[in-house]
C-alpha cells in the first residue's frame, strides 16, 4: 500500500500477552485534536461489553482515541467484562492525557473468556509511547484474529483545492456475515464534517460494501465500523457537493476493504461476485443474490471447481422473489452456461470449469424480469474452513 499519512492521527500496535508467541494484540488510534465520530454496530442480539460501551460513548459525536484487541473478545463475561471495556478506556486515556469519555474500545477474539486486563494495563504506555503516523500497518496486524494478512487502505482525495486522507483498517476473515457489522473498521479522515454528516455517510457506505459480502453466514458480537474525522487537513465536507465527493471515496474505500476481508475469507481459494440483474427491483436482484452467495451447496461447487448450476438455479428460486424458471440465463464471466432456464451442454460446461479454476470470476444472473441490479461478494468454502473452525479455542 502506498504509504499516505492521514493528518494528525498515529496508531500503534504491540503484543501485550493475550496471544501466543508474543504477537501483536494491541492496537491504538489517536488523534491530535478532538474528531468528529460516527459508527454502526451489529445487530446480533449477543453484545460484547465493547459495543454496549461504545454504542452510548459515540451518542457524543466526539472521540480521540480507539483502543483494540485481539484475542479475546470479552462477550457473554458479564459484568466484569463492562469493568474490563471500560477500564481498557481508562488505560489508554491515562496514557494519552485524556478523558476517558473520548476514548472507544474494540475487542475480538474467542467469547466467553475473562479478559486479562492486567496484560493490558502493563502494555498500553509502551503502545502509546510507540504511536507514529506510519503505524496503521501495526494496528492492522495487531487486530488480526485468524486473518492471514493485514487489511488496510489509504485514498487520497481534493475539495476546493485541499487535499484531504482517508485510512482504514479492517479485520475478518470468519463469522462474515452482511448485516452490520461484519467484523472490525476502523476509518480515519483528516476531512472535517459534523458527526450526522458522518453517520449518514457511513451507513450508506456500508451498505452498498459490507453488506454486500459473505464468507460463511455468521454475524459476530463484537463487530463495528467507526468512521473519525479531525478536520486537520482544512478540506470542509458541508455543501451537498463536498459530501458527495467525500461520500465517493468513503465508498471506494470501504469497498476495497470489503473485498480484502472476502479475499482472506478462513480457508478460502475462491473470490467470488454473484451478480444479478434484470430482477424487478434492486432489493429482489439482492435478494437472489444474497441467496446464492450464502449457499453452502453453491459454496462447496465453487471449491470443488466443478459447473453445478443447478445449485445457483435452485438457490435463487428459494430468493422469494418473482422469476420465471424459462427466463433465467447464467453465466460464469462471459461463458453462457444456463439460456433459458436449461443448461448449455457439454461444451460450454467445459468452458465454465475452466473460469472456475481461476481465482477470481463472476458469477451472473439475469432474470429478465425487469431492471433491477447488484452485486453481492462470496468466496468458497474449502476443508480448511472445517479444520480452522474445528480448534479455533486451541
Amino acid at each position: 500500500m502506498k504509504n499516505i499519512m492521514c493528518q494528525g492521527f498515529k496508531a500503534a500496535g504491540v503484543a501485550s500477552g493475550l496471544k501466543k508467541k508474543q504477537k501483536k494484540d494491541l492496537g491504538i488510534i489517536y488523534s491530535d485534536v478532538q474528531a468528529n465520530v460516527a459508527g454502526v454496530f451489529t445487530k446480533n442480539k449477543i453484545l460484547a461489553a465493547p459495543v454496549i460501551l461504545d454504542r452510548e460513548r459515540i451518542k457524543s459525536g466526539v472521540c480521540r482515541a480507539v483502543i483494540a484487541n485481539s484475542g479475546n473478545a470479552n462477550c457473554c463475561t458479564g459484568q466484569q467484562g463492562m469493568k474490563d471495556a471500560e477500564a481498557m478506556t481508562k488505560f489508554a486515556a491515562s496514557a494519552l492525557e485524556i478523558t476517558e469519555d473520548l476514548v472507544l474500545v474494540a475487542s475480538t477474539g474467542v467469547i466467553g473468556q475473562p479478559l486479562s486486563v492486567e496484560k493490558i494495563e502493563k502494555a498500553v504506555p509502551g503502545l502509546v509511547e510507540s504511536m507514529t503516523p506510519e503505524g496503521f500497518s501495526d494496528f492492522a496486524e495487531a487486530i488480526m484474529t485468524t486473518d492471514t494478512v493485514p487489511k488496510m487502505i489509504s485514498m487520497q482525495g481534493q475539495l476546493e483545492g485541499k487535499t484531504f486522507t482517508i485510512t482504514g483498517a479492517v479485520k475478518g476473515s470468519g463469522m462474515i456475515r452482511p448485516d452490520m457489522a461484519t467484523m472490525l473498521c476502523f476509518v480515519c479522515s483528516d476531512i472535517k464534517a459534523d458527526s450526522d454528516v458522518l453517520r449518514q455517510m457511513l451507513l450508506a457506505g456500508v451498505e452498498r460494501s459490507f453488506n454486500r459480502i459473505t464468507v460463511d453466514g455468521d454475524t459476530s458480537t463484537n463487530d463495528m465500523v467507526l468512521l473519525m474525522a479531525n478536520g486537520l487537513s482544512g478540506a470542509v465536507a458541508k455543501e451537498p457537493s463536498h459530501i458527495e465527493s467525500f461520500q465517493s471515496l468513503l465508498d471506494n474505500v470501504l469497498m476495497d476493504l470489503a473485498k480484502m476481508v472476502v479475499k482472506d475469507g478462513e480457508g478460502a481459494t475462491k473470490f467470488v461476485e454473484v451478480a444479478v440483474k434484470g430482477a424487478v427491483s434492486d432489493q429482489d436482484a439482492y435478494r437472489v443474490a444474497d441467496t446464492v452467495a450464502h449457499s453452502n451447496l453453491v459454496k462447496t461447487a465453487l471449491f470443488g471447481e466443478d459447473a453445478n448450476w443447478g445449485r445457483i438455479l435452485a438457490a435463487a428460486g428459494r430468493a422469494n422473489v418473482p422469476l420465471e424458471p424459462d427466463k433465467v440465463d447464467i453465466f460464469f464471466d462471459d461463458v453462457l452456461m444456463v439460456k433459458d432456464g436449461m443448461g448449455c451442454g457439454d461444451a460450454a460446461e467445459a468452458e465454465a470449469t475452466k473460469v472456475l479454476k481461476k481465482d477470481e470470476f463472476t458469477i451472473l444472473i439475469d432474470l429478465h424480469m425487469g431492471e433491477g441490479k447488484t452485486s453481492v461478494f462470496t468466496c468458497d468454502f474449502s476443508i480448511d474452513y472445517v479444520k480452522i473452525n474445528a480448534d479455533y479455542r486451541s
